[in-house]
């Protein structure tokens, strides 16, 4: 383990473990450990907290992002617009459903998609439009909207973040590293739609109401029960964690890392799943992070328009710019709710010394 990690994870449940055995022992008790009062309870206490009509849990969240494609009736012959410079599942899921992604640009400032390029890349086959919330930040969703797409909100970096899931859709992951987690794989779909939330129910339970008629070909992904009551102990906490991580982001600016990189914008929906600084000597300082045990990520290179996965898309180096400069010099640095100042002072001394040794 490095001196200082990338993510602890477990400084943040560790203080609610007497409250997850005794939830975990509820559940050993009654023996309902699919669907059941703790699914249900977290659906609606989701829901009241990102103030949208329902939501529908899953088993993660690509599952999420595939069944409300598939709710949504996209699949061959269909476009779905969508960053880049973002995890893979983001694209997956489009191409799981037999449609294309179209890979549009991303602005250098927020990272989100640069909603003029996603314009310019609209078709009569464009069926959707995939916006992510990159890191915690907000994408620019009214900006998306007024071209008459359907948007998908990949929220899977946001939860927490005020602003968001105000579209049809938003899709959730609460992977452990996640600002709400699960503790395994768990996913979340928030809707503002009673229809398309009535067929993204069945669809996630193999199409199915009630396991006797089967309306639709659909998957097997539910969240289980006890995730769910992991969720419901951490969900009231999310506000005090997020708080936290707002500040351990302004603390680095305050300890001068700004003098030897460039720092996100801060904007006050910004819930710092990442702390995400940019460089041209990315590599020169993630060296001299490894030398000091200290965890920390580059993340989303190459970018997705070049993976050999999605190569038969067609795509080049230098058909998105912005992305490949962003893939090239972006650096993640240590950061949860709970973070040490000390910790943080460390991690920036190491990144002055080594961008001292740059300068001479």
């Amino acid at each position: 383990m490095p001196q200082i990690p990338h993510v602890d994870v477990k400084a943040q449940y560790a203080p609610l473990i007497p409250e997850l055995k005794a939830a975990f022992a509820e559940i050993l008790e009654t023996g309902r450990f699919i669907f059941g009062p703790n699914v249900e309870g977290f659906e609606r206490e989701a829901a009241d907290y990102l103030g949208v009509q329902t939501t529908v849990g899953v088993a993660n969240g690509t599952d999420a992002l595939v069944i409300v494609l598939d709710a949504l009736g996209i699949g061959a012959g269909d476009e779905v617009v969508c960053p880049a410079f973002t995890f893979f599942a983001t694209a997956e899921a489009v191409a799981q459903r037999g449609a294309t992604p179209v890979f549009a640009d991303i602005d250098p400032a927020t990272l989100n998609l640069d909603a003029a390029d996603v314009e310019r890349k609209l078709t009569p086959r464009t069926k959707a439009i995939v916006a992510v919330h990159l890191f915690g930040r907000p994408a620019a969703i009214e900006e998306l909207a007024r071209f008459g797409v359907p948007v998908v909100e990949d929220a899977a970096q946001a939860f927490g973040s005020p602003g968001i899931a105000t579209s049809r859709a938003s899709t959730f992951s609460f992977f452990p590293s996640k600002n709400l987690f699960a503790l395994g794989d768990g996913g979340l779909i928030a809707l503002n739609d009673e229809e398309l939330a009535e067929r993204v129910r069945m669809l996630r339970f193999h199409g199915s109401v009630a396991k006797k008629e089967f309306r639709h070909i659909g998957y097997n992904s539910r969240l289980d029960a006890v995730h769910a009551a992991a969720l419901r102990i951490f969900l009231p906490h999310l506000d005090e964690w997020t708080s936290q991580r707002r500040s351990a982001a302004g603390r680095y600016a305050e300890l001068g890392l700004g003098e030897v990189c460039e720092l996100p914008e801060d904007e006050p929906g910004h819930v710092y799943h990442q702390f995400c600084i940019r460089s041209v000597e990315r590599d020169r300082l993630s060296a001299a992070l490894k030398d000091a045990e200290i965890g920390h990520a580059a993340f989303y290179e190459p970018p997705l328009h070049l993976q050999p996965a999605l190569a038969y898309l067609g795509y080049r180096e230098g058909d998105l710019p912005q992305t490949e400069k962003a893939a090239r010099e972006n650096l993640c640095l240590p950061l949860w709710a709970g973070i040490g100042e000390e910790q943080q002072r460390t991690v920036v001394g190491v990144l002055k010394r080594a961008s001292s040794l740059v300068s001479t």
